[in-house]
């Protein structure tokens, strides 16, 4: 049987593999545990906007990605059923933001998340809060369950 972290290691491993989007934009998982996960993402030139900043839809895309991965770690997929964003400063072009997201509320099928954006320099970019809902399915097979455990333990 895999420990918790185990399982949310294994669902991360199995989604960053599907995750096009993620990995097209630069973003790196940073690190993932039951209910929690950051993701990373340095702005590039094609991601501002026209004042010069970064368009607020790719901020967004980088919390809702730290959403994604921190509400798929238990090996039930879970999907949003609702989002908002909070701007609260501007990043530019080579910032590296980050985007850590905690557990706030798992209860039945849905949960409730809180994303903090930062930038390199810790300042505070943005707050996301997501809610989740659980749907049909799992990320690892019962075969898959029991092959991590075994490579995770070596």
């Amino acid at each position: 049987m895999m420990t918790a972290e185990e399982l949310a290691r294994a669902c991360a491993r199995v989604m960053w593999d599907d995750d096009r989007a993620s990995q097209r934009l630069g973003m790196s998982l940073d690190h993932i545990a039951p209910g929690a996960a950051t993701l990373s993402m340095t702005i590039t030139p094609e991601m501002t906007n026209g004042h010069g900043t970064c368009h607020g839809g790719y901020i967004f895309t980088l919390a809702d990605s730290a959403f994604a991965f921190a509400c798929n770690s238990y090996n039930q997929r879970a999907v949003a059923q609702h989002c908002s964003i909070t701007y609260i400063a501007p990043a530019v072009e080579g910032d590296r933001l980050t985007a850590t997201a905690r557990e706030v509320s798992r209860r039945g099928r849905g949960g409730i998340y809180d994303i903090r954006i930062t930038n390199q320099r810790g300042e505070h970019i943005a707050e996301f809060r997501g809610h989740s809902r659980t749907v049909k399915g799992t990320h690892l097979t019962q075969t898959e369950n029991m092959q991590v455990s075994q490579t995770d333990t070596k």
